[in-house]
């Protein structure tokens, strides 16, 4: 098959990392393993300095949502040019913790952003750039809030409020349901079940790539 880019989606604590790793095993299945890992933001010298901006908050001075939303952006064009494009030129399958659907969610849905500000950066910065399969990990804001929690200590994003949680899986639940190319998976049950439904749905999308090539 000729290469894709894989990304999974959801609220901090929906189990991102489980889910690659199921991705990752049906590829390797089907005998694909020339595969690259990035993250969002990050996966450059220069947009994990932007990660730490991010996700630190600054001593002396406040990060507005604006600045906020630019800096993912500039990571993310700079991840999009120097990485994932040269990497899907060579043939590589790229499996992307987070994109451009972060921020239509976080920033849009979180901060209230402007949808058409959010339209407008997309499109000079991604143009027509997208994922060709995004899985969506879907649960309450509370269960992913306490599973990130226990996990580690909350950066800067993390320990906004609920209300912004709520708002942020509102508007990824929006935008899943209105892009044929975004699968949704419950997230909020047990992790066995979970990882077979996401096995499941990615071997499905695997053999109807196959079957169209």
């Amino acid at each position: 098959m000729n290469s894709k880019f894989i990304v999974v989606e959801g609220l901090d604590g929906a189990g991102k990392t489980s889910a690659i790793e199921q991705v990752v095993a049906s590829l390797h299945y089907h005998g694909i393993n020339n595969l690259v890992f990035t993250r969002e933001p990050g996966g450059t010298p220069l947009a994990e300095a932007l990660r730490k901006l991010i996700k630190k908050a600054m001593e002396y001075e406040q990060i507005t949502d604006r600045a906020e939303l630019l800096m993912f952006y500039a990571a993310r064009v700079q991840l999009v040019e120097s990485i994932i494009k040269p990497a899907l030129a060579r043939g590589a399958w790229v499996i992307g913790d987070r994109h451009d659907l972060s921020s239509q969610a976080y920033q849009g849905g979180g901060r209230g952003i402007d949808k058409k500000l959010l339209k407008t950066l997309h499109d000079i910065v991604l143009k027509n750039f997208s994922p060709h399969l995004t899985l969506y990990l879907d649960l309450p804001a509370p269960m992913g809030l306490g599973r990130a929690l226990a996990r580690e200590k909350l950066d800067r994003i993390e320990v906004e409020s609920l209300a912004f949680f709520n708002r942020t899986r509102a508007r990824y639940q929006e935008l899943a349901a209105a892009d044929a190319r975004i699968v949704t998976i419950d997230a909020s049950r047990p992790l066995e079940q979970v990882s077979a439904t996401i096995r499941s749905c990615f071997e499905q999308w695997l053999n109807a790539q196959e079957t169209q090539q």
